[in-house]
């Protein structure tokens, strides 16, 4: 069920307060859409809540807390569900970049970039989507992976096997949710200038070295601006479009990867549906 305005549309955003987050949050209350919104900092969510609130958009809900705390996740869930019903789109946003040689990584900041990058947008999922296929009116759902859940990055192995795995599920979901109405969304930028430049965790590398810094600097030159982002992410959704490219670079690459692959999406949707078909038959009550 095609989403042609975010008018009226409630929306939850995650990792709202700064960067692409905050960039389609400001986005959505300027086409009218109703703002629910999240992040672990409150002092800044707050801010853009207020920022956004004076401009005359409607922020509905705004509560600071850790996506990768599933029982956190599942009570906002519970109170926004009760005070305002199912929402109509889903965006996972929040997110932190590791990187770093896999023998000097830690076990911490596997997990950390997993629990947050990965299980983040999992509790979103398990949390919300349920109520939007029981409300019956579609939706959307959009999941920011990254060029690192596309190609093998050098040092990226933490921040990939989250946003591999985002892509995964993504790609699965696409097809489960179709006959529900809700679209599915993957976002994959390349460079953008958001505050993750300063923020990424370079296990073994001193951030400070000058090599280091000449190369953040050559890439801020050639990052695209949150707001720009925030446009190819909200003209997906209208669109329709699973793959969400917010740079020209990332698109062209994914096209030589893919190249010959079309009759692969031919191929899942019929091997879905049977799957359904299935699994529809032997269904004992309600799952939940």
């Amino acid at each position: 069920m095609r989403i042609s305005s975010l008018k009226n549309k409630k929306c939850l955003i995650t990792g709202a307060a700064s960067g692409i987050g905050r960039a389609v949050a400001i986005a959505v209350a300027r086409e009218g859409g109703e703002l629910f919104l999240t992040d672990i900092n409150a002092a800044a969510l707050e801010k853009v809540a207020a920022g956004i609130r004076i401009a005359g958009g409607k922020v509905v809900a705004c509560k600071a807390l850790d996506v990768s705390d599933y029982e956190a996740v599942r009570g906002f869930a519970r109170e926004i569900h009760e005070k305002s019903g199912s929402l109509d789109i889903l965006m996972n946003i929040a997110g932190i970049a590791v990187w770093g040689e896999v023998d000097h990584l830690e076990h911490r900041q596997w997990k950390k970039t997993i629990d947050i990058n990965l299980m983040g947008p999992i509790h979103v999922m398990e949390c919300f989507i349920p109520a939007m296929i029981k409300a019956g009116r579609g939706g959307h759902l959009v999941n920011v992976s990254s060029a690192a859940g596309l190609f093998g990055l050098p040092l990226h192995a933490p921040y990939s096997a989250s946003k591999f795995g985002l892509r995964g599920v993504s790609e699965v979901l696409r097809f489960d949710l179709k006959r529900h109405g809700i679209g599915v969304s993957l976002v994959c930028p390349g460079g953008v200038d958001t505050g993750l430049v300063d923020t990424v965790e370079i296990q073994g590398i001193d951030k400070n070295d000058s090599e280091i810094i000449a190369l953040k600097k050559h890439f801020q030159k050639r990052a695209v601006t949150p707001a720009k982002a925030a446009a190819a992410i909200i003209k997906g959704i209208k669109a329709n479009r699973y793959m969400v490219f917010t740079s020209f670079d990332i698109r062209v690459g994914y096209w030589f990867q893919r190249k010959f692959a079309w009759p692969y999406e031919i191929v899942m949707r019929l091997l879905n549906d049977r799957l359904y078909a299935v699994v529809n038959r032997g269904r004992v009550g309600d799952r939940r």
